[in-house]
């Protein structure tokens, strides 16, 4: 019985050997394949190979892996408006040829309104080697210089050694997150199912635009795309246009720096590097960019100033003009019993003011469009300091209705033509066209967006066309009048009852005030709009003491004077908070409907089967009121905004907001109201007319059922 036991022993002592040595095999093959650890305050980093020795290959898989501390980020080859990638020196090495190194696909982050790609957590960028002398040992010494940011930037340089003997080129423990990384590695796309099919260039001058379109097998969700061209282009981050299900998505990005190019401003013909990315999905091809006209040939120009006439022809009946009504009626009043010929031309001088204001806003829009500022129609009603100029001009107005004081031009100029309504002359007509412009820029009219969004995307020439169109179409009741005096002139002449319907439209003229105060509470706080209320009140009360102690001069004069400036400086000395979500917090029963606005949700609750209905609106937008009380607070639009697969999302514009801009300028819109239903039938999103009605919106939403 004794040998057996030995034997049994000797088998146990054979396998324990045998264990430790495969044990102690395994720990060195692993040491082996990693190199040194280097370890800071923000990241990690080592060189890993996929292999424990180098084996007969020529070639052999490394990875540069680097764990990042929380919010620490590195940067992508190409790495956007700021950083620099990571680089490697092979000073050092032994045995190491060429070697090419691989980037997984970035992430974006848009910080402060800088675009950067990098790598957040961890990362590994796989490297091939190619080696001088296949079967020898390796020894790769990687110097490396990186940055790492957080809220701060802090450059770092290190350096890692790795040692690979020669023999067997056996799989190490590293191999499987080496393969990781390289599976994140773009290629063609076909692994995918994601094609680049065109990149184009649109837009010229300071509107310069990359427009890539890109096709997938199953539907994009949040597609984004990264270019690489000449080192003083900079991207914004992408807008993107829907097709086909989802499986088609057109990606447009502004450019930013062509006119520092050779020569400026033209991007035919030049090579890029276009990545296009969807989760962990992506595809990459360096393509020649394409010129295309950024005008749509199937829409003529001649239709577009048909619609700019019949726009602004509309504008005389929306609310915003409304208060410009009581001084057009006070003039036609007050030519009864008149000549014909002061009729003609005190009603072509009022027609001259409107489209002289609707040229100089064609010029200042087509400035801040060259200076790359957003444009848009209404969006000085999105600055205080336009609010209190309207409030009080229109208080002015008022009390000259009133016949609290009396609006004196320059002589030169009040001789320009007979008196009209206490503003003098011809000159008072064209500061009444002047005026109604102004009132009728918060509107919106059926085909009014259509042209403006035209002229807006167009050169400054077409600009300059649709908005003078715009201003005729808006003069033609004017022109009219001029045309046919004798609807002015076989009315009654004035008398008395003269003075009390002035009265009257200047309590008109009062509630416009009201409404402008109300807007300035909502946007800038109601103390802001508290006070400039009361030094309203004050300019009222200034000048009926002028009046009654018949001192204008030396009381009116100066004390409108001090008001003025004093309603200016309000928004600088009071410090104010808008609330978020203005517009929706106001009507309980939109509590829990409304979203916020989020662009990116849109596409994926789409593919969930869901609809959503997109409202863009604005505190100052009285069409935007008309469409919530006629139509989308009615119990049958209600109702359906409250079923379960329906998202109502809503953005308001009452203050300025890059992101709404942005949004709107994707559906070549410049100015609100703003709809659009997105469904599976309709997932690049149906827009909806200005003026809604509730069979159109109806129809929509039932579409996606």
């Amino acid at each position: 019985m004794e040998k057996p036991l030995r034997l049994s022993k000797l088998v146990k002592l054979t396998l324990a050997i045998l264990l430790l040595t495969f044990f102690d095999d395994s720990q060195t093959d692993a040491k082996n394949a990693s190199s040194n650890i280097i370890d800071n305050d923000h990241t990690q980093l080592r060189l890993l190979s996929s292999i424990t020795a180098v084996g007969k290959s020529e070639t052999l898989m490394l990875g540069l892996h680097f764990t990042m501390k929380p919010g620490w980020k590195v940067y992508w080859r190409s790495p956007g408006d700021a950083g620099y990638p990571p680089s490697i020196d092979w000073r050092g090495s032994t045995n190491l040829g060429d070697f090419e190194m691989l980037w997984p696909i970035p992430q974006r982050f848009s910080i402060l309104g800088l675009e950067t790609l990098g790598y957040k957590n961890e990362v590994l960028f796989p490297i091939k080697i190619r080696l001088k002398s296949p079967g020898k040992s390796l020894l790769a010494v990687a110097n490396i210089d990186y940055l790492t940011c957080n809220e701060i930037c802090v450059p770092y340089k290190a350096k890692l050694a790795l040692d690979l003997k020669a023999g067997p080129a056996l799989p190490s423990d590293f191999v499987h997150i080496i393969n990781r990384f390289v599976a994140l590695v773009p290629g063609d796309g076909a692994t995918h199912g994601v094609s680049i099919d065109t990149v184009e260039s649109i837009g010229k001058g300071k509107q310069v635009y990359l427009r890539v379109k890109a096709s997938s097998r199953t539907p994009f969700t949040y597609p984004d795309v990264f270019f690489e061209g000449p080192d003083v282009l900079v991207y914004d981050k992408p807008s993107a246009v829907f097709q086909s299900q989802n499986k088609e998505v057109i990606l447009t990005s502004k450019v930013h720096g062509t006119e520092d190019l050779e020569p400026p401003n033209k991007l035919a013909n030049l090579i890029f590097g276009v990545t296009v990315r969807d989760g962990d999905r992506s595809a990459e091809r360096t393509l020649s960019i394409r010129q295309v006209s950024s005008k749509d040939p199937s829409i003529s120009f001649g239709y577009i100033i048909v619609l700019a006439l019949l726009g602004g022809l509309i504008l005389n009946l929306m609310p915003c003009v409304l208060p410009v009504l009581s001084l057009k009626l006070l003039s036609i009043i007050g030519h009864g019993g008149g000549k014909k010929h002061q009729v003609q031309l005190s009603f072509i001088a009022s027609a001259g003011g409107i489209i002289f204001s609707f040229i100089l806003l064609a010029a200042t829009l087509a400035v801040m469009k060259s200076a790359d500022m957003t444009i848009g129609w209404g969006i000085q009603f999105q600055q205080s300091w336009f609010l209190i100029a309207m409030i009080l001009t229109i208080t002015l107005f008022a009390c000259n209705l009133w016949g609290l004081f009396e609006f004196r031009l320059p002589y030169w100029i009040s001789r320009l033509g007979e008196n009209t309504a206490h503003i003098q002359g011809l000159s008072g007509n064209f500061l009444t066209g002047c005026f109604a412009t102004l009132l009728a820029t918060p509107c919106s009219a059926p085909f009014l967006g259509t042209a403006v969004g035209f002229a807006l995307a167009r050169d400054t020439i077409d600009i300059f066309a649709v908005f003078t169109a715009l201003g005729f179409g808006l003069a033609l009741p004017y022109l009219l009048v001029a045309s046919i005096p004798s609807l002015a002139t076989r009315l009654p002449k004035p008398g008395r009852w003269m003075i009390t319907l002035r009265q009257a439209m200047g309590f008109a003229l009062a509630g416009s005030t009201i409404w402008l105060l109300s807007i300035l509470s909502n946007a800038m706080g109601q103390n802001i709009g508290l006070l400039v209320g009361s030094l309203t009140l004050s300019l009222i009360g200034i000048l009926f003491l002028a009046k009654r102690l018949n001192k204008m001069q030396k009381i009116g004069v100066c004390g409108v004077a001090v008001v003025v400036l004093l309603a200016f400086s309000v928004p600088s000395l009071m410090t104010y908070q808008a609330p978020e979500n203005i517009t929706s917090n106001k009507d309980p029963r939109f509590k829990n409907i409304w979203q916020p606005l989020d662009v990116k949700a849109i596409p994926k609750l789409v593919a969930d089967g869901k609809t959503v209905f997109v409202d863009v609106t604005a505190d100052w937008c009285l069409t935007c009121q008309i469409n919530k009380v006629f139509v989308i607070s009615q119990d049958n639009i209600l109702q359906r905004l409250e079923q379960k697969n329906v998202i109502a999302m809503q953005a308001d514009w009452t203050l300025p907001d890059d992101a709404v801009t942005a949004y709107l300028v994707s559906f070549g819109r410049y100015g609100i109201p703003f709809n659009a239903v997105y469904s599976s039938k309709t997932p690049r999103g149906m827009v909806l007319p200005e003026l809604l009605k509730q069979d159109a919106v109806i129809e929509a939403l039932d579409m996606g059922r």
